[in-house]
């Protein structure tokens, strides 16, 4: 009898200790959409080939913090790469190296008086910086063109925020960078690679 007691109470206790687990309530994450332009007309070079290359090694350590972002640089400027340069036959050989791709990440002082308490401070500063070179190469490797643009953005993040929205502040810092990259690099193609568009 005592047997079956114990043996009751273990499964009592399962039970209720499922229950409760089963009551915490699950944050969904965020679904964010994907940095894309794939909206957008390529630009057609006259080459029979356009390598992609990265100079930029994360560092994985802070300050800097891409790798820990929804949506890395590094990652967006490849796929800019992939969907805007398309290559359109020739002898020459087009060649896109990213060369900076980081995001840092900055402390911000608190402000530990009265006011402060009552006020809504921002905890951190997020840099993000995209810069990366188009290179024309002729058959013997030598260098006939070249565009390059580097673009930066930064932005805040409150102290109050939640997790999915600490995420699509993150997310709109990169967004937004990749706008300015598209638009800078595509107008430094148009005028330093001209004899080459087609």
């Amino acid at each position: 009898m005592t047997q079956v007691r114990k043996h009751s109470r273990t499964v009592a206790a399962a039970l209720g200790f499922a229950l409760l687990l089963g009551c915490e309530t699950q944050v969904p994450s965020a679904r964010l959409p994907d940095i894309t332009f794939a909206h957008l007309p390529p630009l057609a070079l006259a080459v029979q080939r356009v390598d992609t290359s990265s100079r930029f090694v994360p560092t994985l350590r802070a300050p800097n913090v891409e790798h820990a972002f929804p949506a890395p640089p590094a990652r967006a400027m490849e796929q800019w790469a992939s969907q805007r340069l398309k290559a359109a036959g020739g002898n020459a050989q087009g060649r896109f190296t990213i060369l900076d791709a980081s995001v840092t990440e900055t402390k911000l002082p608190r402000d530990t008086s009265i006011r402060g308490t009552f006020t809504k401070q921002q905890s951190e500063r997020y840099d993000a910086r995209a810069e990366a070179v188009v290179e024309i190469l002729d058959g013997s490797g030598v260098r006939r063109g070249t565009a390059s643009a580097m673009v930066t953005r930064w932005t805040t993040i409150g102290e109050e925020v939640t997790l999915n929205e600490r995420e699509r502040v993150k997310f709109n810092l990169i967004d937004g960078l990749m706008k300015d990259f598209d638009a800078e690099l595509e107008k430094n193609i148009r005028q330093h690679l001209a004899n080459w568009l087609r």
